[in-house]
């Protein structure tokens, strides 16, 4: 029997978890479980998101309570560190140290080509054979990225720069891009699919080389899956800042692809100063295994009252969006 909005608002649990660092000008990530028959769904839109943003989120979060999974293909997944767009050296070496053994690196990048390099060479100095992932967001222009991407490339990374994430925000500008970089340059792709109005009517050929995989963003496991088949694209399953909840399902979904060929961005976990689960980062690697969830940490961060309403009400709204099964 599918999970009704009552169910879903019976077991709804909202938690504020305290992050170790500023990342995404987030200190506190907000987020809402739901339990099923299957275990705990989780619902993580960001708050600033519209309610037809959020519909994909939801649908995850009902489709992680409401179905079993299909045998995993691999036990172990590569992770990526995760670096914010600090230039805080101490905060930097401290950040590297909480991803034990990782051999790949993501960095977020945007904030000014000066400390964009600074903050990559800080990161080279730790970790000088690491693979380098840069991360943009989407927010610089053509231009911008032509001349920032060849400087990044040129003067701190060179064959390291293992790829470049949406590094302008369209995708006729992504094409162009593509055209103008040098092939030894991929580019990924991530909101240019999940942004988008029907992610299976995008095309996009000539305009990135992988494909990043974001299982609450996407719609779900299944939906996630099928994206990757119709887009014949390398991918990169990664995270969306969600809970212990949230990166068992990403970790589900790496578990289960055909291919795997990168490492992962689900190692997020250890950007909170405190998760409702463990999930231990051992030799750069997740073990794929059914992780507890320690209710007594969702009890300790959980959030009531006013809070808890507003997302109460956020989920009805969203739930209303839905297309009857």
């Amino acid at each position: 029997m599918s999970l009704t909005l009552e169910e879903a608002l019976a077991s709804l649990r909202v938690l504020a978890l305290p992050m170790r660092t500023t990342f995404r000008s987030l200190d506190v990530r907000e987020t809402a479980l739901i339990k099923g028959e299957s275990g705990w769904g989780e619902f993580a839109p960001f708050v600033e998101y519209s309610d037809q943003e959020s519909l994909p989120w939801l649908e995850s979060a009902i489709e992680a309570a409401d179905k079993s999974l299909s045998p995993a293909l691999r036990e172990l997944i590569p992770i990526n560190a995760t670096v914010p767009a600090s230039n805080n050296e101490a905060e930097i070496e401290q950040i590297l140290s909480w991803y034990q053994g990782v051999d790949t690196v993501k960095i977020k990048v945007g904030t000014g080509i000066k400390e964009d390099l600074a903050r990559i060479q800080e990161v080279r100095k730790h970790l000088p054979k690491a693979k380098i992932r840069i991360d943009v967001n989407g927010s610089w222009s053509l231009d911008d990225a032509l001349i920032n991407i060849n400087a990044i490339y040129n003067e701190v990374a060179g064959d390291s720069l293992e790829y470049v994430e949406q590094p302008v925000a369209s995708l006729g500008e992504l094409k162009q891009l593509r055209e103008l970089l040098s092939a030894s340059v991929k580019i990924a792709g991530d909101e240019v699919l999940r942004k988008a109005v029907d992610p299976f009517a995008v095309n996009l050929e000539g305009a990135i080389d992988i494909l990043m995989l974001k299982v609450s963003p996407l719609g779900g496991i299944k939906r996630a899956m099928d994206l990757a088949i119709h887009h014949k694209l390398p991918v990169v399953v990664s995270s969306a800042l969600e809970s212990a909840v949230g990166i068992s399902h990403g970790l589900a979904l790496a578990a289960r692809l055909p291919e795997l060929d990168y490492a992962c961005g689900l190692g997020t976990s250890a950007l909170f100063n405190q998760d409702i689960g463990d999930i231990p980062i051992i030799d750069g690697a997740i073990k794929v295994k059914n992780y507890p969830i320690d209710i007594a940490q969702i009890e300790r961060h959980e959030l009531k009252g006013e809070r808890l309403e507003w997302w109460r009400n956020r989920i009805s709204r969203v739930w209303n969006l839905r297309r009857p099964a």
